[in-house]
């Protein structure tokens, strides 16, 4: 019986990644990567030359079937996303779903992933959370976000440089303009970045100043 290992990579700063996940890139029979040019990239940077094989959102339901007989055949395969942990966000759910039906072993080593930086460096309380990643980009998006008007715990968010402002106008008007929040951006990188602010804020900021980069947004909890 072979086995699926999930390997985090780096979000940024390529030493983030560590001994135990090169180990397991260089000894896999393959590895599933999300953009095989990025982690091309990644394995030409650490001298790896393990077989890359194309695995993303449009192609893994016509695939995912094969690559899980194929582990729990007896191979031992990787998988990478562009950044971070695969299936947070990105492809990866469906593979491992498929082993565990195939019998296959199924592991994730722990590793990068940009929202727990960003939970930390906001100064909002952490130690119960709730992970929503990626908001509806047009149906159930306002239905989604008045859910969660009353969510008390810290609100962690992914968005997109490009649609920042629109929400976090949205969580000003659903929320409350004074809700506290913040926006960390290039996660362990060059430009990394955390603004804190209230809503009302952090809009007037970001309009001022157009994002660049991989965003990450906290927002408090609503207090009784």
């Amino acid at each position: 019986m072979g086995k699926l290992t999930v390997v985090p990579t780096p979000v940024g700063n390529l030493e983030d990644i560590t001994a135990r996940a090169l180990r397991v890139l260089r000894e896999a029979s393959f590895v599933l990567a999300e953009d095989t040019r990025t982690t091309g990239n990644l394995f030409r940077h650490f001298g790896i030359d393990t077989k890359l094989i194309s695995y993303h959102k449009f192609n893994e339901h016509s695939v995912v079937g094969n690559f899980a007989k194929r582990i729990a055949a007896g191979e031992n395969a990787a998988l990478v996303s562009d950044a971070g942990t695969p299936a947070i966000s990105d492809p990866g759910y469906l593979i491992v779903r498929e082993c565990i039906a195939e019998g296959a072993d199924v592991e994730c080593l722990p590793g990068a992933t940009a929202f727990v930086p960003a939970l930390v460096c906001s100064g909002l309380p952490n130690d119960r959370f709730c992970f929503e990643g990626f908001l509806p980009h047009k149906k159930g998006r306002q239905s989604t976000i008045a859910a969660l008007a009353s969510e008390p715990r810290t609100m962690v968010f992914y968005e997109s440089p490009f649609r920042l402002v629109k929400t976090l106008t949205q969580f000003a008007e659903a929320f409350g303009a004074e809700r506290h929040a913040s926006v960390s951006r290039e996660i362990s990188k060059v430009y990394e970045e955390t603004v804190r602010g209230t809503l009302a804020e952090l809009v007037e900021h970001f309009t001022a100043t157009p994002p660049k980069g991989e965003i990450v947004v906290v927002v408090e909890g609503f207090k009784n």
